[in-house]
């Protein structure tokens, strides 16, 4: 399975803010760990983050247009609350996305209890760190072959 890691805004200082929140393995860490979880269960992946919405829209346009990822992971940050632009992107690509956030976004300030991203994404995997990423890719896998 070939799979892009999409992370949006402020995550390439994860592991130097708010740690008590995120944690102190930083976004490079991250993609590591993430990089080989998916060598050792045969996939392929590679990682785009960026602060600019609009970059993150040509990113899911850019896997749509190349048809070449099966599934895109995206942790869009403070733009799964408001981003619109990116909700439109989701919606008009044939790839599956599947949301995930790093912490518990529903024991945290009201704002954050609301996507526009999750009604238009395969899945939401939140709550668990690094374990947001994998598990996302394990379970999309997994239904992937129970389908």
């Amino acid at each position: 399975m070939k799979i892009l890691v999409v992370n949006g805004v402020n995550l390439n200082l994860t592991g130097k803010r708010e740690t008590g929140v995120y944690g102190n393995l930083t976004l490079d860490e991250i993609n590591d760990k993430i990089m080989a979880y998916c060598v050792s269960n045969g996939d392929e992946v590679r990682f785009f983050q960026s602060n600019v919405e609009g970059e993150i829209v040509n990113a899911l346009h850019g896997a749509y247009l190349d048809g070449d990822v099966d599934v895109i992971v995206l942790n869009a940050g403070a733009f799964t609350h408001y981003s619109y632009a990116i909700r439109d992107a989701i919606a008009g690509i044939s790839v599956p996305v599947l949301e995930v956030h790093m912490s518990n976004v529903h024991a945290r300030e009201e704002f954050r209890k609301h996507s526009v991203l999750s009604p238009v994404c395969k899945g939401v995997t939140l709550g668990f760190g690094l374990g947001s990423y994998i598990g996302a890719i394990a379970g999309f896998k997994a239904q992937k072959e129970n389908v």
